[in-house]
């Protein structure tokens, strides 16, 4: 086809444009995040009625995010070499059969392979809604639309635990809808999405690289499997712990070697010869502890250590889920007005250690005023730092690679945030168990109790133990932070492009619009 200037350059989208197509994306990425936090709450009535028992309920919540990792570089990189559109569609189909089949799950073992599914559907989801936002404006106009992204994730994140709560005491719904009601809006998402998104398609041969995508796979799944089981089902030291640390090693070797001998790599590696994206990788691994482990641990530090209802505890992380959505959103605008966002980053990593360090001071009897204190200033740094981490990267590779830069970033963050939780949930049992022996009582730290059957005496015991114990894991998790911090503080920042066409443009590829 002829090089005519009209095939090659990116159609511009109008302000009312960009807004119709994000309103199918966000949509689409509420249920996509959703489903990964909304189950915290209705595990212990899903595991009572399926007579699951206590690994089932590390599984259930593994399963979606061991997926959801390890399918992120995939689907980043098919990004780049067909339709986007078509790709989140895809994403969000798979997402609605696998949760419809988990509503219907009769066992645990179908509920966990249909968790596996749903995991993929939304890691499509996740990755490719940044991609797509990244194809339709210039970085410098980026910023003010990625704040949406950085609220809608904190809804959808910190929100799931009071979302599933509630359905799980309505009567007339029960756990099983915590898997249906994405089902309506995903379909809505598809329907506005056909509508609303056009984006230019690149039009060529390519080969997948399956033998990459296998060996990444493979690579976190082992490391994942190994650090959601250790300390549970077998010692942090023991020939397990050996045979699966060294495996995932061993094939992440595997997969570097394969991906410098690979057409159409996965993982493109020349990415990390951008000091940008290698640093932006390593300090986007350490933000998603700090990002799960704060929704995961505070949900179990209000319910086990302030004896609150799970609705209750939703409720009572507000001052986060607020801190997050505004500082995300007025980031962004400011980045967009004066085309600088290297300061937003050093501050939210700043924030975020700062957060987790008096986090790390939180005991049962902690006033509320304080914690909101901390948990604001927490959410702020996640605000600050999330969405800044990939628009940095995405401001740094050419075009032609926005789809694998992208999704390695957020394939970083949500690796990290899945092997944090793991770790740092191992954590919280140990030192549980070692604070409730103490005082004089035995077991307990890999076990939820329902502090409403426990004897009176027994309960203020229980309720300091999980309290010491939550701040015994923000404090573990604060150096995370910093060192975060750190590496951000070695990102260059470099101007914002002010045009799409700024980035370089792949040659002899035929460019059509969906």
């Amino acid at each position: 086809m002829n090089d005519a200037p009209p095939a090659q350059t990116p159609v511009t989208m109008s302000h009312r444009q960009v807004l119709e197509a994000l309103s199918g994306l966000l949509l689409g990425l509420f249920v996509a995040v959703l489903s990964s936090t909304v189950v915290s709450n209705a595990l212990p009535r899903i595991l009572g009625d399926l007579h699951g028992g206590e690994s089932a309920y590390t599984w259930v919540v593994t399963a979606a995010l061991l997926s959801l990792t390890a399918s992120t570089p995939i689907w980043g990189k098919l990004s780049d070499l067909v339709s986007k559109k078509l790709l989140v569609q895809i994403g969000l189909v798979i997402y609605i059969v696998s949760s419809a089949c988990a509503g219907l799950s009769q066992n645990i073992t179908e509920l966990i392979t249909c968790r596996v599914f749903q995991g993929i559907g939304a890691g499509g989801v996740t990755a490719l809604a940044q991609i797509c936002l990244a194809a339709m404006v210039p970085p410098r106009e980026r910023g003010r639309y990625s704040g949406y992204f950085g609220a809608v994730f904190a809804l959808a994140t910190i929100g799931g635990p009071l979302i599933g709560g509630v359905v799980v005491d309505t009567s007339w719904l029960g756990w099983r809808w915590c898997f249906y009601l994405g089902i309506p809006f995903s379909l809505i998402a598809i329907v506005v999405l056909q509508r609303t998104l056009h984006l230019p398609v690149v039009k060529r041969k390519a080969k997948i690289d399956y033998l990459g995508a296998l060996l990444i796979t493979g690579a976190v799944s082992l490391l994942m499997i190994w650090i959601s089981l250790a300390g549970k089902n077998y010692d942090w030291l023991s020939w397990q712990t050996a045979a699966m640390v060294g495996g995932g090693l061993a094939l992440a070797v595997l997969f570097v070697l394969a991906e410098r001998r690979a057409a159409e790599p996965i993982v493109p590696l020349s990415l990390f010869r951008h000091r940008t994206v290698s640093l932006a990788a390593g300090a986007s691994a350490l933000v998603g502890i700090g990002m799960y482990g704060a929704t995961t641990f505070l949900s179990q530090y209000f319910q086990l250590a302030k004896e609150k209802s799970p609705t209750m505890a939703g409720i009572l992380t507000l001052p986060m889920i607020l801190g997050l959505a505004l500082s995300s959103t007025l980031a962004g605008k400011l980045i967009t007005k004066y085309g600088r966002w290297k300061g937003f980053l050093v501050a939210g990593t700043f924030l975020l250690a700062v957060g987790f360090g008096l986090l790390g001071t939180v005991k049962d009897d902690t006033p509320y005023g304080l914690l909101s204190l901390y948990m604001a200033a927490t959410g702020i740094g996640l605000g600050l730092t999330m969405q800044n981490l990939v628009l940095a990267v995405q401001n740094t590779v050419p075009r032609h690679e926005l789809g694998a830069a992208s999704s390695t970033v957020t394939f970083f963050r949500t690796m990290g945030g899945a092997m944090g939780v793991s770790a740092l949930g191992a954590l919280l049992a140990n030192r549980v168990s070692h604070h409730l022996a103490a005082a004089g009582l035995h077991g307990g730290g890999n076990e939820i109790p329902d502090l409403h059957k426990l004897p009176a005496p027994v309960v203020p015991l229980v309720t300091d133990a999980f309290g010491r114990g939550v701040g015994s894991v923000f404090l573990v998790a604060a150096p995370f932070a910093l060192l975060a911090f750190l590496l951000v503080l070695l990102i260059r920042e470099a101007p914002l492009k002010t045009t799409v066409e700024e980035a370089a443009a792949q040659p002899k590829l035929e460019l059509v619009r969906d």
